[in-house]
């Protein structure tokens, strides 16, 4: 199967630029079996001269839903598919980093149907979707947009289907060379074939026993696969051949999966999860009322205080401030980042209201303040969630006290309704800090779970 995608975004860089609209095609090698299509709000305002581009403005966007909301449908519709798209590497790393921020690791064999063209079409002066579908007469509407742009793909990954002879099976050994007949006689073929086809955490092992990779998925058996099949990048030809040993956990509920993978890669630094090892969290975000009512927020190393929500570093945590200035109209001398009397500079270029000199008062600014906050806090400061269990007669449980992830554990089915104390007396006690925080928040925003339980 391959799912031949395309994308908007703000601009060209994919680890500061967002996503504003994805199309998805699921080709089976012979025709289209699904599609799917969706502007995406990016959180962040749209360059002037990249919506005359792409005919996408913010007001379109306003209403569309952000990259979280939509991330289960994506990873559905693409299970088990190939990548494909026209420069596959730029549409591959804006959803890659954007799967990223949500603490997912995003994983796919890509094609890329501009060098497949070079391959199979030579002799055009240009490769550019819009020249080359020209050239080749295939009906290229809407431009810029990406449902236009990964119909014209369609046609065009169709006419190389057609051109590489045996069809889709050569068509995918140009995308993975030699997988297909190495991963006949590869040794952990066994292994994997062997694996669950359920939820749950796995482990690669290198031949000393150490730990290389954590990974977690909806279908482990599946994922395991997609790894082993993967040449896509050296990391992933390295990884591969690291790996001697796997083995897995099964977890049923999806979010314990994934504070399970988030804590296995930061208690063993595993060396192929290289963007997740960050295990330490010194930097905190704190807030309090002042004597003037206002709500001042600061970042400063943690200690025995509870942070709203942790950064690995001092830089980190500014870029988050400023992202909260910007989105929500706060004044920087309140924020801690700006110091020194009189109006801050903000205030001059209309951006604050006034409140660093009394102009706004403090109902005002701190009801911004609050909603701003939302973005870290949980709806409830203390609550249970109940969901799947790893067998049909079990149940997870994961544990909010005080706005702080305490841990999860297991219960049987029949046990549920013991109490809350008898639930809190399953949990195994995890670390909290801001990666947990986002999976958990960002979880319950895009998911529904069996029972959320209040306290």
């Amino acid at each position: 199967m391959f799912a031949i995608i395309d994308i908007e975004t703000t601009g060209g860089n994919s680890r500061n630029d967002r996503i504003t609209e994805i199309a998805i095609f699921v080709h089976d090698g012979e025709k289209v079996v699904a599609e799917y299509d969706t502007l995406i709000n990016p959180e962040c305002k749209i360059p002037y001269y990249i919506s005359e581009l792409t005919g996408i403005y913010d007001h379109m966007v306003a209403n569309a839903p952000k990259f979280y909301q939509v991330a289960k449908k994506i990873v559905e519709i693409t299970e088990g598919c190939t990548f494909v798209a026209h420069n596959a590497k730029f549409d591959y790393n804006f959803i890659r980093n954007e799967f990223k921020s949500l603490g997912f690791d995003y994983t796919k064999t890509t094609l890329c149907t501009v060098q497949l063209s070079r391959k199979l079409l030579p002799g055009h002066t240009s490769y550019s979707l819009g020249k080359l579908t020209r050239d080749l007469g295939i009906d290229l509407h809407m431009r810029h947009r990406a449902g236009g742009d990964a119909a014209a793909t369609v046609k065009l990954f169709e006419l190389l289907l057609q051109k590489d002879g045996n069809g889709f099976r050569k068509l995918r050994s140009k995308a993975t060379p030699g997988i297909a007949r190495e991963w006949e006689q590869h040794h952990l073929r066994p292994i994997v074939e062997s694996l669950p086809e359920k939820t749950g955490v796995y482990y690669f092992f290198n031949d000393a026993g150490e730990l290389v990779y954590v990974g977690k998925s909806l279908n482990i058996r599946s994922r395991v696969t997609t790894h082993m099949a993967n040449y896509t990048t050296q990391k992933s030809v390295n990884m591969r051949n690291a790996v001697a040993s796997i083995k897995y956990e099964l977890t049923g509920s999806e979010l314990v999966a994934l504070l399970m993978e988030s804590a296995e890669i930061k208690r063993h630094q595993p060396i192929y999860n290289q963007a997740q090892r960050r295990a330490s969290y010194e930097f905190g975000l704190l807030a309090s009322i002042e004597l003037d009512g206002y709500i001042r927020l600061r970042v400063d190393r943690v200690t025995k205080q509870t942070p709203l929500t942790t950064f690995t570093t001092r830089d980190e945590s500014k870029v988050f401030v400023e992202r909260l200035i910007e989105e929500f109209s706060l004044c920087p001398k309140l924020t801690a980042l700006e110091f020194g009397g009189g109006p801050c500079f903000n205030h001059s270029i209309h951006k604050c209201f006034g409140a660093c000199v009394g102009l706004e008062s403090p109902e005002v600014y701190n009801k911004r303040v609050e909603d701003a906050l939302r973005i870290v806090r949980y709806d409830h400061e203390d609550f249970l969630v109940i969901d799947q269990g790893r067998y049909t007669d079990e149940r997870s449980v994961v544990f909010i006290e005080g706005g702080r992830y305490m841990g999860f554990g297991f219960v049987p089915e029949t046990q549920v309704k013991k109490g809350i104390e008898h639930l809190k007396s399953c949990i195994n006690p995890q670390q909290n800090n801001r990666n947990v925080q986002s999976i958990i928040k960002g979880y319950l925003e895009r998911n529904a779970v069996q029972k959320l339980i209040p306290l």
